[in-house]
């Protein structure tokens, strides 16, 4: 009887643990790492809803807020529809975005949000891609001056090179909008609250600047990490055609990604694009917090901060030189770009460094800033500034006068690519030399 009751007592909890076994690995096969609450409503979603599945948060694509819209001091965009055009650098799973109040004075109130991938030209989503974004939960935020706010994630497949769409509406006036002034890509204004309008017809208002969105993350299968481009105009492409994604870092990361589709073995990075026009290393632009701020004061904002960044490629300095009323002092350029390494490495980043490409004929243009660039450049190639060297200098240059750009990589100016010059710039890029990791302190 003793023995019997002793089984029956061993089977009971052999049953409890196969019961607590089952229950554990159902709720581990449930959670994909999405935090809770993330889903953007409680509407059934069709065709690109993504499954829960693994991956690793990168950039898709980012941007540096430069300053405050001038005309938007008082009332912001208070009443209108916000919708921001990007260009995904690697495809995801899921996505979720970053946006900025950085140059606001009193708290921005956004009381919707939504994410779509574009249906085309212009500013129609596809209908069955639009998800409301949320955060912690909410579909409003309030960010307060010089905050910023992260979505929750959704799920949504972003294909390589999807053009996404981020909408934002505020009801209220907020003070200066963030904003990015040379995006080289049409977005759209509506009135009213338009933010989930797939059709885009209320989006009557074409703008050339990018409000408030300064990232676009994606959980990706494609990518491992993160390249920060980090530099000035020719970086964020001011000269190339508007709308075609022909600065130098879109054209890196197609390389990148064609690479990996070919079956080669390259690095496994998604590129995200830090440039702002006039940029300088050391001097900030006016204002509090400084418009177009030093790329010293930025650096951790615009590379460290971003998601999972692995490598950063600095091509910066050019305007130290152009915008110094007097001869700009090499060394103390020098000084400040080694600054920004050391940073990255503090980091763990591997840095690429690249060399001041010419500007003879543009009216910056002296002598005496043309001895400084070389020096520079003399400096970055003998190896005591970067880990590894790009050297756009000498493949945009003319053969027959290295003071100018070589004419078909000119866009006119003599000073920014061509798109030709852009893509011959990404194109000598040796994608191997973002390999690995920056370990030494120079």
């Amino acid at each position: 009887m003793a023995k019997r009751h002793g089984y029956a007592v061993l089977s009971a909890l052999v049953a409890l643990v196969l019961v607590l076994s089952g229950a554990i690995y159902l709720a581990v096969a449930a959670d994909d790492g999405t935090p809770r609450g993330t889903l953007a409503d409680d509407r059934p979603h069709h065709g690109t809803a993504a499954p829960a599945s693994a991956g690793t948060w990168v950039g898709a694509w980012a941007t540096a807020p430069v300053g405050g819209e001038p005309g938007t001091e008082v009332t912001g965009l208070a009443g209108r529809s916000v919708r921001n055009v990007v260009h995904a650098s690697t495809g995801g799973t899921s996505a979720r975005v970053t946006l900025s109040n950085l140059y606001g004075r009193s708290p921005l109130t956004l009381t919707h949000a939504s994410l779509a991938l574009s249906a085309g030209d212009g500013a129609a989503a596809a209908a069955e891609t639009m998800r409301r974004l949320t955060f912690d939960g909410s579909a409003d935020v309030v960010i307060p001056a010089g905050g910023q706010a992260v979505s929750d994630a959704v799920p949504l497949t972003v294909p390589h090179g999807a053009d996404v769409l981020v909408t934002t509406y505020s009801p209220a006036p907020s003070g200066p909008v963030t904003y990015h002034p040379h995006a080289r890509q049409t977005s759209y204004l509506a009135t009213g609250d338009r933010t989930e309008d797939a059709t885009g017809t209320a989006y009557t208002e074409q703008t050339p600047y990018w409000r408030y969105l300064t990232a676009l993350d994606v959980l990706s299968k494609e990518a491992d990490g993160t390249v920060v481009a980090f530099g000035d105009s020719i970086t964020d492409g001011i000269s190339s055609t508007s709308g075609a994604n022909h600065r130098w870092p879109d054209i890196l990361s197609g390389r990148l990604h064609n690479a990996l589709e070919k079956g080669a073995q390259p690095p496994r990075y998604s590129v995200v694009n830090e440039g702002i026009s006039g940029n300088q290393v050391l001097a900030d632009g006016l204002g509090r917090p400084a418009d177009n701020q030093s790329g010293l004061g930025r650096f951790g904002r615009d590379v460290l901060g971003r998601t999972d960044v692995r490598a950063v490629v600095i091509d910066l300095g050019v305007n130290d030189i152009l915008r110094n009323p007097r001869r700009a002092d090499p060394d103390r350029i020098v000084t400040g770009l080694r600054t920004l390494v050391r940073q990255a490495h503090g980091r763990g980043l591997k840095v690429v460094g690249a060399t001041l490409m010419p500007f003879k004929g543009h009216r910056g243009y002296t002598p005496g800033r043309e001895a400084v660039r070389r020096q520079i450049n003399a400096e970055i190639r003998a190896g005591g500034v970067y880990d590894a060297v790009v050297d756009f200098d000498r493949a945009l240059r003319d053969p027959y006068d290295p003071r100018r750009l070589r004419p078909e990589y000119d866009c006119g100016d003599h000073l920014h690519p061509s798109d030709l010059g852009y893509r011959t710039m990404a194109e000598v890029f040796d994608l191997r030399t973002l390999d690995g990791a920056g370990q030494t302190e120079l």
